[in-house]
C-alpha cells in the first residue's frame, strides 16, 4: 500500500491549522470580522517562509507549545516533500500513523498556546522583516 498521501495530508493538516490561527489572531473571529481580510490573511501563509520562521521560534523566546509546533511543522513539511516528490521513498503504516499523530499533537500545542503568543507567532510566519 502506498502511504505517501497520508504523510502529505498530515503536513497539510498542520499547515491549514496554522493558516486559520493566523487569520483568526490577526483579523478576528465571528460575524464582525471582514471575510475578505480573513481569507486574504489565511491565504498569505507561504510554505517555505513559514518553515524558516518556525525554526526561529526557539531563539526568539517563544513558549514550548509554539516551539514544538514549529519543529513539527518543519519536519512534517520535509516529509511531505519526500512523500510528494521522491518516487523511491517508502513509508510504513507505522510511519503514517506517527506523522498523523505528530500533526495532531502539534496542532493541539498551537491551539493551547497563550493567545498573545499565537498572535506573535502569526506575525512571525506571515510578515517579512525589513532591514
Amino acid at each position: 500500500m502506498d502511504l505517501r498521501r497520508s504523510i502529505s495530508t498530515a503536513y497539510y493538516a498542520a499547515f491549514h491549522a496554522l493558516a486559520k490561527q493566523c487569520a483568526d489572531r490577526l483579523v478576528g473571529t465571528g460575524q464582525q470580522r471582514s471575510a475578505a481580510a480573513w481569507q486574504q490573511t489565511y491565504r498569505a501563509l507561504e510554505h517555505g517562509f513559514a518553515k524558516d520562521a518556525s525554526f526561529k521560534a526557539r531563539s526568539l523566546g517563544f513558549p514550548p507549545e509554539i516551539v514544538d509546533f514549529g519543529s513539527a511543522f518543519a519536519q512534517l513539511q520535509e516529509e511531505r516533500h519526500k512523500a510528494d516528490y521522491d518516487p523511491l521513498v517508502r513509508y510504513s503504516r507505522a510511519d503514517a500513523l506517527l506523522y498523523a499523530s505528530q500533526a495532531e499533537h502539534a496542532i493541539q500545542n498551537l491551539n493551547g498556546a497563550a493567545r498573545r503568543d499565537q498572535q506573535a507567532f502569526a506575525v512571525l510566519v506571515l510578515l517579512r522583516r525589513r532591514s
